[in-house]
């Protein structure tokens, strides 16, 4: 769309691939630039304050909480240079166009540019939902005023977590740990795991049996001659099932009225029922229906592409991200399921096109939003343009990852606009009378589905990876009442009740939604926050609390439960949303929150209570650190109460009599304690604790594991973690593992394999033995002092003599390795335009332009960084400069030459003189430990902890 004559225009917009998208979709007279999302921000330390704030009482937040909430804000460093671009180009045209995303963090943003160009031509605000020439080009047409409440709502959001996270956040370096960061969602986030792993914890198994029968129909005229039904009531009482029994205690419920039967019993009844008669008593048949899915939302995204894909939060927003800038599918950032009348026709269009016309409804299917707190009225997220382009029409220009999550939208839109899946449900109940004169009654469901409708294009996963597909069909015979049957076999089955399932990323963001806390734009980095933070680590897909984060959260909930409440923090949200409206002024709802002003908004607890503020500093000292960092797990047979203390080398298990004198601790550190103590190995799970893995732990002192004893010397072969990873062992024998095997899995065989290193491979001509090992830079071949390394890790046990001999006379040279390949080429930095790309050092992976290097954060992956992360990463190892180099150490004076032999008066006198110092030193230890911990000065915030 071509500029009126004359008439040069900016466009704004956060990123460039999607300028680079735009500007093929306007016509000249438009230059597109990207700001790089955010331009400015409160402070992150204190060397970002700047220096005519620094010594007023506020620097330290960012915020004047005595001036209206007033925020100072400051350019990132790494956004100078493309500022300076941006007001440039701002001089040069006559109307600026700011093309920010559409939610309230985009009009921030756009907000944020107008106030750092300060522009002299008229700004119009430009807003799109998909980046297609269409869309854009009605955006351009269509202008309109930066929203200010939007832009409120957004600040207010900021404000609010700056101050939970600054006021906060000490509490817990005081008494935890340094370093911790508290967040007004992310410690309700960590909060919901840390619950789970409690009930985990508190979890007793139950065994409970019960009879499967495949019986057989006499002449099957059609379906199946034999189906499966399971045993369900003795005597009219019901069998109990998982569901009867108590979760701490593994017995069955007060009042269930049920028949448990145990394995004997169920036996014993098996056998009784064993040549008796079945016979069908009710056949209940209902017809089946099923309705489509509503479009993806952010939220449901997150969850289907990590049960289907695979994909972390992050990873799918990233992909996402990229998908929406290059113009394939719609704003990934929404909690409406609306679809626009363009695009429900594109979809019954298609389907049509595909499925043929009886699987379009007569009329299209309109879906309303479920999530507490919906705002931001946008589309759902779904294919771009007004003609949806299927899978095949783009597999070529999408990476393997944008094409399987563009496929999933493409599907789940499709989906929701085709017909019902319908069929029909059989329920059949049978019974049969034991020898015993005992009335067995058996179950059995079946379901055939007719017509699959949308099950065709889509059929959604569950959390539970045991629950059936909504697709799947269970076939039975044509059954009447009062039909005879015969039991082929008859078997009993045990089970063990299951202690509630690990939060995924996806069920917790799902847990997240329905209580209406956060946002779409929020849940991934909430996700990778808890991580990042050492509050939750990963195993497979199950999200695991760590102790430091049981102890945050006691802390918490001890003295502040209030911040952590489910409902207090949904609250908030909703007064956000008000403040969006324009229904709610910001000032009052913070005041409320931070000075506890009743006559603002805000929660009332909190306002009684006197607000944030006061909350966190009126009964600090009150806050008994030792008791914060303890968490009970179990008393002992020997009545001592075993105790998880968090320290800060790390958590540890720790045992004692009640009563027992303890030793004083000063705030955050180990403490004293008397009782026994254990490591706790690194990747033990809370839940994993039991009374008979903490006794190994004690017995083994480091978490040793027998694997069995070797043949040969009769030596128990032991599992241990030591300081440099986890090793076997054998009486005089040690050997790490090698990088490709784990802890968990290793077996017997691999450990001898491990402790026949070094290996003897052979006797050179000379005399000499070659030997093949595993050491610091990997395995390798040694004769003498000669070394060669080896191609892979197997090698060390199959390699020969000869083949080993001629390595060893290869010259070094030919030896050098040739650099490691980069992990990942990312393309070019839109910052530097300097080629990025993943490499693997010494101490992991990093990121480096060839100038500048840095290493990936906690929970990053090379897969999963974005080319904007590691640009921005890059840019603030960059304004950080570069590390001081260290003195040169200064060269020793010159040794005298050795004194004659000392007198013995003189002996005596040195020796006298040591015994003193030695005196006076362990003097000033014992007076150093008895006196009273000096109470620490308060900490500045270094780094944003919100």
């Amino acid at each position: 769309m071509p500029s009126k004559a004359g008439t040069t225009r900016l466009v704004i917009v956060e990123s460039p691939a999607k300028a680079k998208t735009i500007s093929g979709y306007l016509g000249p007279g438009y230059v597109v630039e990207a700001s790089f999302g955010h331009v400015r921000d409160l402070p992150r330390n204190a060397a970002d304050v700047p220096a005519k704030y620094k010594g007023e009482p506020w620097a330290r937040l960012g915020v004047d909480v005595d001036n209206g909430f007033h925020a100072l804000y400051v350019v990132s460093a790494d956004r100078r240079q493309q500022i300076s671009k941006l007001v440039k180009l701002a001089k040069e045209v006559d109307e600026i166009f700011l093309a920010t995303d559409e939610d309230r963090e985009g009009e921030a943003i756009a907000w944020h540019l107008v106030e750092t160009l300060k522009p002299k031509v008229p700004v119009k605000r430009m807003v799109f939902h998909e980046i297609t020439k269409p869309a854009i080009q009605a955006a351009v047409a269509n202008p309109r005023e930066i929203d200010r409440d939007l832009v409120d709502a957004q600040e207010a959001r900021r404000i609010l977590d700056r101050l939970y996270g600054y006021e906060v956040s000490p509490v817990l370096w005081k008494k935890v740990m340094p370093k911790l960061s508290a967040g007004r969602v992310q410690s309700v986030a960590t909060r919901i795991v840390v619950e789970r792993e409690r009930q985990r914890m508190a979890f007793r198994t139950a065994e409970y049996w019960d009879i499967l029968a495949t019986l057989a129909v006499a002449n099957a005229d059609e379906g199946p001659r034999t189906f499966n039904a399971t045993l369900v009531a003795l005597n009219g009482d019901r069998i109990a099932t998982g569901k009867d029994f108590e979760p701490t205690t593994g017995r069955v419920k007060a009042g269930a009225g049920v028949v448990h039967l145990d394995s004997g019993g169920a036996r014993g009844l098996a056998a009784r029922l064993e040549g008796r008669p079945f016979t069908v008593t009710r056949v209940e048949e209902k017809p089946y229906r099923r309705r489509p899915y509503a479009p993806f939302i952010t939220s449901t995204l997150q969850q289907e592409a990590a049960r289907k894909l695979r994909f972390s939060s992050q990873q799918t927003m990233r992909t996402a991200q990229r998908l929406y800038e290059n113009g394939y599918i719609t704003y990934m950032r929404t909690d409406s399921v609306n679809l626009s009348e363009t695009a429900i026709a594109a979809a019954r269009r298609q389907i049509v096109e595909l499925y043929g016309e009886r699987s379009v409804p007569p009329e299209p299917r309109r879906y309303t939003g479920k999530v507490k707190n919906a705002q931001e009225a946008h589309e759902a997220i779904r294919p771009a343009g007004d003609n949806f382009r299927t899978p095949g029409d783009v597999a070529k220009e999408l990476s393997a990852e944008e094409f399987k999550l563009y496929e999933l939208i493409w599907r789940r839109t499709i989906a929701s606009q085709m017909t019902d899946a319908v069929g029909s449900s059989v329920s059949v109940r049978i019974r049969a009378v034991s020898s015993a004169q005992e009335e067995a009654d058996f179950g059995a469901t079946g379901k055939t589905i007719t017509d699959p409708g949308f099950l065709r294009a889509y059929v959604e996963s569950s959390d539970d990876e045991n629950a059936e597909a909504e697709d799947a069909e269970r076939r039975l015979p044509n059954l009447v009442k009062d039909q005879p049957l015969t039991a082929d076999e008859l078997a009993a089955q045990g089970h063990h009740t299951q202690p509630p399932s690990r939060y995924t990323e996806a069920s917790l963001v799902k847990s997240l939604e329905e209580l209406g806390i956060g946002r779409p734009s929020t849940y991934a980095s909430i996700m990778q926050t808890i991580q990042d933070r050492g509050y939750v680590t990963k195993r497979g897909q199950a999200m695991i609390p760590t102790f430091l984060a049981f102890a945050v959260i006691g802390l918490l909930e001890r003295h502040y439960p209030r911040l952590i409440d489910y409902d207090f923090t949904a609250s908030m949200e909703n007064e956000l949303d008000e403040i969006a409206g324009g229904d709610h002024a910001a000032v009052d709802f913070l005041t409320a929150f931070y000075f506890g002003s009743a006559n603002g908004a805000g929660d009332q607890d909190i306002a009684r209570s006197g607000g944030l503020k006061k909350l966190v500093t009126e009964n600090l000292n009150e806050i008994d650190a030792r008791s914060v960092n303890s968490i009970p797990l179990f008393t002992d047979d020997e009545g001592r109460e075993v105790v998880v203390r968090v320290g800060r080398y790390g958590p540890y298990l720790q045992r004692a009599v009640p009563g027992e004198q303890q030793a004083p601790a000063a705030e955050g550190e180990e403490g004293g304690g008397q009782g026994d103590r254990a490591p706790i190995p690194e990747g033990l799970a809370p839940d994993e604790l039991t009374p008979e893995k903490v006794h190994e732990l004690f017995l083994g002192g480091g978490g040793e594991r027998k694997l069995g004893d070797d043949p040969a010397t009769g030596e128990p072969i032991l599992l241990k973690s030591g300081r440099f990873g986890p090793y076997v062992a054998s009486g005089e024998r040690k050997s790490s593992l090698l990088r490709s095997q784990s802890p968990d899995s290793l077996t017997f065989d691999e450990a001898l394999k491990l402790l026949s290193l070094p290996r003897v491979v052979g006797v050179a001509p000379d005399g000499a033995e070659v030997l093949a090992n595993n050491g610091r830079y990997g395995p390798y071949v040694k004769q003498g002092d000669e070394f060669r390394s080896l191609d892979s890790e197997e090698k060390m046990f199959t390699v020969t003599l000869d083949e080993a001999l001629a390595l060893l006379a290869a010259p070094k040279a030919r030896q050098r390795r040739a650099a490691a390949p980069p992990l990942r080429e990312m393309g070019v930095d839109p910052l530097t335009e300097k080629p990025l790309v993943i490499k693997d050092g010494r101490f992991g992976p990093y990121v480096t332009d060839g100038e500048t290097n840095a290493s990936l954060r906690r929970g990053q992956t090379p897969e999963a960084l974005s080319i904007e992360e590691a640009s921005e990463m890059l840019a603030e190892k960059r304004a950080k400069g570069p590390a001081p180099k260290k003195a040169a150490a200064k060269k020793a004076p010159a040794k005298k030459a050795p004194a004659k032999k000392a007198t013995a008066a003189k002996k005596t006198a040195a020796a006298t003189k040591s015994t003193a110092a030695k005196k006076t030193t362990t003097a000033k230890a014992t007076t150093a430990r008895k006196a009273p911990a000096k109470k620490a000065a308060p900490r500045k915030a270094t780094t944003s902890p919100d």
